[in-house]
């Protein structure tokens, strides 16, 4: 359609919401996001208290192709917008209190660390990473930036011919416990599957692509932290037009016919309490980058609703997280930027998620040092920590609950890490399941959406194009390609073209 003087109103104003925004006002659309929060960025916004700056929500850089790409879609270049570093290591995994290896982004170290741990393993290593290599380049090329319309569309002749190879319909967990016997290798391996919200041994073959993001492309920090690149996107959108309204949470879309005609909204202060205030905007496309399941049972009527409540509940739900914020007065010598601590036997550890849904005990959890690369996030001396321990969506967090599972977890790193964290705790903050769904409007509290289930891929993911209203289509984690910042940039950069296609 002709999209000059059309208007767009986009619910949410997250990385998906602000990047097709941006997409669509360089398209010429005249475009409004609607953010309820009182800044952009969605879960990529900060905290700060003391002189420490918290990034609150994504915090490893990955597959960096993607953001160069997005900003060239404007003729911009990424690197005028915001600065990255790699990150030497990679990442440190703690197996043990006495026991960590750190892994580098390079084949060869890689390859060299498997070696170490298991004879012949690192051949075997090379082998499954020019397979993973295999599988990046095809996904991104075939299957990563493409719409599904329809199961047809899916099960083409070159999925059929390169999902063979890619083992789509293959098991993760199966593929690499073929290749390697010690399971501090497999868990190297298949760690990543928790940034898609998976049990490993639910995860399809296809997602040991993400190896080789970890083990080749790099892993990178960008200065500032990742509210950097949200606040880079949102100056893109601003540069091409779009207005952001902050404080302005949308509570309903109206519709007549087959068409959303216009989206209200009612004004919120800083603490996220109404003010009384009301607005409403006319839309020729809405586009929702809020979450996706609110949309629809909240902000649609029942007739316009393409998801009801029963498929909802009959979805594999990704974890929440369970984050403590902490500012110390002292720097800990034994960190990496990014640590990891994975159990012997973390299966209980999923379980405990998908399988009976409670709070984890002896969990495995994420670490991040963010001082380690960028001092300016804490004051002299000090370190800012992000700790992180996966947990079910849905579980009740009281603040009895909070404080306790705190404390243990807290606790539980001081054990793994061989370091004092609680004498020196300066600042503090939980944030957990109430909080998602409370800031997010997160359903069940999750803090990524669905699960990337075999079931739950591509085009058995919920639809892009709402089958009820013609002209409101879907932006994040929820639609294809999925959870992560890059593939919500992808589905963005899908949901604007199909936006001008209307």
């Amino acid at each position: 359609m002709e999209t000059k003087g059309k208007r767009a109103v986009v619910i949410g104003g997250g990385f998906g919401g602000m990047a097709a925004a941006a997409l669509m006002a360089r398209d010429g659309f005249s475009v409004t996001v609607l953010e309820r929060n009182d800044r952009a960025g969605g879960r990529a916004r900060v905290w700060e208290k003391d002189g420490f700056t918290f990034d609150m929500g994504p915090s490893w850089y990955l597959m960096p192709e993607v953001f160069e790409r997005y900003f060239s879609l404007f003729g911009e270049k990424r690197e005028d917008w915001y600065k990255l570093v790699r990150l030497d290591p990679s990442y440190r995994v703690f197996f043990k209190p006495d026991e960590k290896v750190d892994v580098r982004s390079e084949p060869e170290a890689a390859q060299a660390l498997f070696e170490g741990i298991e004879p012949g393993a690192g051949a075997r290593l090379r082998e499954y990473l020019d397979a993973a290599a295999f599988k990046y380049d095809v996904a991104m090329r075939e299957f990563l930036y493409r719409e599904y319309r329809s199961v047809f569309d899916f099960l083409n002749r070159r999925l059929i011919v390169d999902g063979l190879r890619m083992k789509v319909l293959g098991n993760l967990d199966a593929e690499v416990s073929r290749r390697f016997k010690d399971r501090r290798l497999r868990q190297i391996l298949e760690y990543e599957m928790v940034f898609l919200g998976t049990d490993p041994k639910a995860a399809p073959g296809m997602y040991s692509l993400l190896s080789h993001v970890d083990l080749t492309q790099g892993v990178f920090y960008p200065l500032g932290g990742l509210t950097a690149v949200a606040d880079a996107v949102k100056r893109l959108a601003e540069s091409r037009g779009v207005r952001f309204e902050l404080c302005a949470e949308a509570d309903s879309i109206r519709s007549e016919g087959r068409r959303a005609k216009a989206v209200s909204f009612r004004r919120l202060d800083a603490e996220g309490r109404p003010t009384g205030e009301r607005g409403e905007l006319e839309a020729d496309v809405v586009v929702a980058g809020a979450d996706y399941a609110h949309v629809e049972t909240s902000l649609l009527d029942a007739s316009s609703r393409t998801y009801g409540e029963k498929y909802w509940a009959s979805r594999v739900v990704a974890p929440s997280m369970f984050v403590v914020y902490l500012g110390l007065s002292k720097r800990l010598e034994g960190l990496a930027h990014h640590n990891l601590y994975f159990q012997e036997d973390w299966g209980r550890h999923f379980d405990a998620i998908f399988k009976k849904p409670a709070w984890p005990e002896d969990p495995c959890f994420y670490l991040s040092a963010i001082t380690k690369s960028d001092p300016g996030m804490a004051p002299a001396g000090g370190e800012n920590l992000f700790l992180l321990v996966p947990a079910a969506a849905g579980l009740e967090d009281d603040d009895g609950t909070r404080e306790r599972y705190a404390d243990m977890a807290i606790r539980h790193a001081e054990r793994t890490l061989g370091e004092k964290m609680l004498d020196s705790v300066k600042v503090k903050r939980i944030f957990s399941q109430r909080d998602f769904a409370r800031d997010y409007n997160a359903y069940k509290g999750t803090a990524l959406g669905l699960s990337h289930t075999l079931g739950q891929t591509a085009v058995f993911r919920p639809s892009m194009r709402s089958r009820k209203l013609s002209n409101l289509l879907y932006a994040g984690q929820y639609t294809h390609p999925g959870i992560g910042v890059p593939m919500v940039l992808m589905a963005a950069e899908l949901a604007a073209k199909a936006a001008s296609e209307l």
